[in-house]
Parts: C-alpha cells; sequence; structure tokens
C-alpha cells in the first residue's frame, strides 16, 4: 500500500428488496428467496455494513454464496443505488458526482460479456471511443493491453472464438482501457483455465504495485490469502469480519505447532520441561510440538538440539488455513 489515505469509505450501507404485488401474493421469485427477510416480507440484501479501503491495496470481499458480496459491489460501482448509507470514492459520491467517479474506476462484474462479434482490438477500441481516445491512442493503449494479457496473436480474432479464460482477459483489459485508479473485479479467476489464472493474478499485482487499488470478490481461499492485503467477511448481509489474512488466522487458530524431524529418538519428558512448550507427542517419524509461539518455541527447541549433539532433519510449522478461518466464522464459531 502506498500511504494511509481513503480510496473508498462506506458507512452504514444497506440494500433492501421489497416485493411487488405478484410476491405478495406468493410469486416465487428467485429474487425473494434468501433468508434474511423481515416480517414484511423485505430482503435485506446487505444490512448496515461500513468500512475504508485504503489506496494502493488490494482488498478482498469474502463470503458464501448470498452474503451480499455481488450487491455489495453492484452499489459501489453505481449499477445498484443504496436503501441507505454512504459511499464516497476518493472522496466523491457516487450519486453527486457520477461521471467523476466513473472517470477513475474500472469494473469487470461476474456476469459480464465481451461483444462477440467483435475482434479483441475492436472491442478495446470501442471502450476507447467511449471514454473519448482518439484513435491512434486507444489502438496504442489496446496493444499494450493486449501485449501485457497474452492476447495480442489473436487480437484480430472474433471475442466469440475466445475461450472463457481469453474471454475474462479481455474483460479486464477492456476495463484498464482508461487507466483507472479504482478496479472492481466480481470473482476475477472464477472458472478460469490455469493459465489464464496466473496470467491474471500477476497483472492484477503488477497494476497494484504501481498505485493501483483493487476491490475482488472471490470465492478462492488461496487466491484471496495470496493477493489481499485485507478481507471483509460478509454473512447474512452483516460485516462479520475485516483485517489482515494473517491477522485473521490468528484470530481463530486454535493452537501453534511445529512438526521436527530429529535424527534420533528422543526423551519426551525433557522437551516437556522447556518453558515455550505446552505438549509433545510423537507420531511416526517426527515429534508434533505444540508451543505457546511458534518463534519462540522453536528458537528454544534448536538451541536445546545443539545442546544434545542432535540433528534435526527438518521442521514443519503448522498454520491455519484462511478457508478454515472463513467457515468458522460463518458459523459463529468461537
Amino acid at each position: 500500500m502506498r500511504n494511509n489515505m481513503s480510496a473508498i469509505i462506506v458507512k452504514n450501507l444497506s440494500k433492501h428488496f421489497f416485493p411487488s404485488k405478484k410476491e405478495k401474493k406468493g410469486n416465487k421469485n428467485k429474487q425473494f428467496k434468501p433468508m434474511r427477510k423481515s416480517k414484511n416480507n423485505v430482503v435485506r440484501a446487505v444490512d448496515n455494513i461500513s468500512f475504508e479501503v485504503k489506496e494502493g491495496e488490494i482488498f478482498g470481499f469474502l463470503g458464501p454464496n448470498g452474503a451480499g458480496k455481488t450487491t455489495t459491489i453492484r452499489m459501489l460501482t453505481g449499477v445498484l443505488k443504496p436503501t441507505n448509507g454512504t459511499i464516497l470514492v476518493f472522496d466523491n459520491n457516487f450519486w453527486t458526482n457520477p461521471i467523476r467517479i466513473k472517470q477513475i474506476m474500472g469494473h469487470v462484474p461476474e456476469e459480464a460479456n465481451v461483444y462477440m462479434d467483435l475482434s479483441g482490438l475492436e472491442n478495446l477500441s470501442f471502450i476507447g471511443e467511449l471514454y473519448g481516445m482518439n484513435k491512434k491512442e486507444r489502438i496504442a493503449r489496446a496493444e499494450d493491453l493486449l501485449m501485457k494479457f497474452d492476447l495480442y496473436e489473436k487480437r484480430h480474432f472474433k471475442a466469440k472464438k475466445y475461450s472463457k479464460g481469453m474471454k475474462q482477459r479481455l474483460l479486464l483489459c477492456m476495463a484498464l482501457m482508461s487507466d483507472p485508479k479504482i478496479l472492481f473485479l466480481d470473482e476475477p479467476t472464477s472458472g478460469l483455465d490455469v493459465q489464464s489464472s496466473i496470467i491474471i493474478k500477476n497483472i492484477i499485482k503488477q497494476y497494484n504495485k504501481e498505485g493501483m487499488t483493487i476491490f475482488m470478490t472471490t470465492h478462492d481461499m488461496d487466491v484471496a490469502n495470496e493477493m489481499c492485503n485485507r478481507i471483509a467477511i460478509i454473512n447474512e448481509g452483516k460485516l462479520i469480519g475485516l483485517d489482515t489474512p494473517e491477522n485473521l488466522k490468528k484470530l481463530k487458530q486454535e493452537y501453534q505447532a511445529i512438526d521436527f524431524y530429529f535424527s534420533q529418538d528422543i526423551n519426551e519428558s525433557e522437551l516437556n520441561n522447556l518453558k515455550s512448550i505446552k505438549q509433545v507427542q510423537k507420531i511416526r517419524d517426527y515429534y508434533h510440538i505444540i508451543v505457546h509461539d511458534i518463534n519462540d518455541g522453536a528458537c528454544e527447541i534448536i538451541e536445546y538440539m545443539k545442546s544434545k549433539g542432535i540433528n534435526i532433519k527438518k521442521i514443519n510449522t503448522y498454520e491455519p488455513h484462511l478457508e478454515e478461518v472463513f467457515i468458522k466464522m460463518i458459523k459463529g464459531e468461537d
């Protein structure tokens, strides 16, 4: 992150969907199936959430299906008007200064599609024209993006001939044509082939390194853990967690442990006498050692083994996976 300035400020944001007359009479429209209903059958898709996104960070927005992720990103990008609350994007209120915000943002919705009967280059040129770029400028920008996203060789192919991964890369190119300050991505790597996923992740990281703010929703915990500076977790329309991936994992970590592989068998009772150790258990050819603190425990054990002339063949540390933390938070487990 470049600094502590806020790219997005969200305060008391809510979105409620009200049933139509048909739905009041029992029409089972999918839009009104979710759980979060009031006694008046109002769907509280997003329910009074507040958070800030710092300029220059990759901010992950996680939640199960139907949690409110897509509704939130649609409000942040001006597609949906909130029922209540305030959204500021680089100090601009979307509903009083929408043109200014549109000029500095790029957006790739989950269900977006390219113009199938246009080539990759024509898709980008068309977007550039919408932003008021002259022909020379938009072709140069388009070709640069197509090179970065490994699409240049097929720039003259119609988009309908592109694979799903290539179309997703083209959509990202389209969102980047205006060189935005902030980029909104809804499930950017969902269902993609490995090559496209790697290309997209690497380019997102590169643009972020150059100062672009990224707001992304994802179901992929590995992507969130690898890429995001901070993560917010939403469930049933409410924000239930917000922190760095490391701190979220520590929050729900039940214990800290190290697996040691020694060159010979050791006396477990001797290790139990070390102050940083809570418990020692021999499992096959290694010792699973629960410690009060990973760093202190590892250092003390290493020094002890040196004093005994025992070699350490391998060390593995245990860390909870972000997915474990996510599931526990969704279930409301302490």
